[in-house]
């Protein structure tokens, strides 16, 4: 049976993990994304810049995440993906930086995702085609960095979750990793043979694909069984907004911005039965702070519209 999620940004805080967690079962969500990149921002990250999160011991990372841990599951709420933090490598990056990056925060996030007991993590591609002037070469560079967590992800049962990225050169956005459903699937298939386990799956965010013109239902067919988690959120095609879906028109005639039967029909046609899960936090930063609530529920209703009609035979 499929289940509705959403980020946890701007709703489940350290202070008190147990009201937000609440609100989203009161909302009508089962399942949430963890935002473990609001740890470690992309923001710093582009400035070259890094805070001491990461610096903390095992210990000290559990220990911070208990109260989510238990406050999610009082709740009756799932934690069943999150984001690590991204990028995992700054094109141009102070070395120092990116191999913090690499040998620090990557492997942390891991562990805190097995201490959440959250089976899905999900990783940004390195955007280097630019630099290294092909595509392959990108890939190559994205799959070492994956060489570095699978095996532990293989024993903690975790796994990592590649998402279609969109990219901006000379002010136009273009694709960016992973905008080749049959390229990425043939390489999860690879991976996942190399270390004889299900350590690598995929990502879909409708937002970016919306971007870069990708044919919904294509894609998601494309993938098939190797689609495992969903960053479902709207955009005008021209930025990345993070908004409610049917949020924005093409045409006064009301032609909606991002191809959702397309979307319903891949997920019916590879029988989706996992999570549909929002990544909408914009949304609650952009209504006022007294509508949060019925701005949940109303995600949450999408959700179940969704879902009714990629169960529907």
């Amino acid at each position: 049976m499929i289940r509705i999620g959403v980020q946890t940004k701007g709703v489940v805080g350290d202070t008190s993990p147990r009201e937000g967690f609440r609100l989203l079962k009161k909302a009508g969500f089962s399942c949430a994304d963890f935002s473990l990149n609001a740890y470690l921002t992309n923001t710093l990250l582009y400035q070259n810049e890094k805070n001491t999160f990461f610096n903390q011991t095992d210990t000290e990372l559990e220990r911070h995440f208990e109260r989510h841990k238990y406050a999610a599951r009082e709740s009756g709420i799932a934690i069943n993906q999150m984001h690590m933090p991204y990028p995992m490598y700054v094109p141009g990056g102070k070395k120092r930086l990116n191999e913090y990056l690499r040998d620090i925060a990557a492997p942390k996030s891991l562990k805190i995702c097995a201490h959440l007991e959250c089976p899905y993590i999900v990783i940004h591609g390195f955007k280097l085609q630019h630099f290294l002037g092909s595509e392959e070469l990108e890939w190559q560079e994205t799959e070492k960095f994956l060489d570095t967590l699978a095996p532990a992800a293989k024993e903690m049962g975790i796994t990592l979750c590649i998402e279609n990225l969109y990219t901006s050169i000379a002010g136009h956005v273009v694709e960016g990793p992973c905008c080749d459903a049959k390229k990425a699937s043939e390489r999860i298939d690879r991976f996942n043979e190399k270390y004889h386990a299900e350590v690598l799956g995929f990502c879909f965010d409708t937002g970016h694909a919306n971007l870069v013109g990708i044919d919904f239902e294509d894609f998601i067919t494309t993938l098939g069984f190797r689609l495992k988690v969903l960053h479902i959120h709207d955009n005008d095609g021209i930025a990345d907004l993070h908004q409610i879906p049917y949020t924005f028109t093409k045409t006064r005639e009301n032609r909606v911005s991002t191809d959702w039967e397309g979307f319903i029909g891949g997920l019916k046609r590879i029988h989706f039965d996992k999570v549909l899960s929002f990544e909408t936090a914009p949304v609650l930063s952009s209504f006022p702070e007294e509508m949060r609530e019925e701005a949940l529920k109303f995600i949450a209703k999408i959700g179940r519209y969704f879902a009714e009609r990629v169960e529907t035979v």
